[in-house]
């Protein structure tokens, strides 16, 4: 790892949860991404929507699915 990188990490590291999970998105999203899997996804996204609107899925809070994420990795 270059000295400015090591640097720029340590940085990053120090910033407050929420401002680094903005630069973790944006980094991210300045990938480059393969169009047919970009595709994909928001064809996905744009059915799970649909289903939802139709009320043929049922939503789970995130506050519920991370509560049971976390009981299953203690397990």
């Amino acid at each position: 790892m270059s000295s400015s990188l090591h640097a720029l990490e340590a940085a990053a590291l120090l910033l407050p949860p929420e401002e680094r999970a903005r630069l973790a998105e944006r980094l991210i999203a300045s990938l480059d991404r393969d169009p047919e899997i970009t595709a994909a996804w928001d064809e996905e996204i744009m059915r799970r929507i649909a289903e939802l609107d139709a009320g043929r899925l049922e939503s789970i809070p995130a506050e519920q699915v991370f509560s049971e994420a976390r009981a299953r990795l203690r397990a």
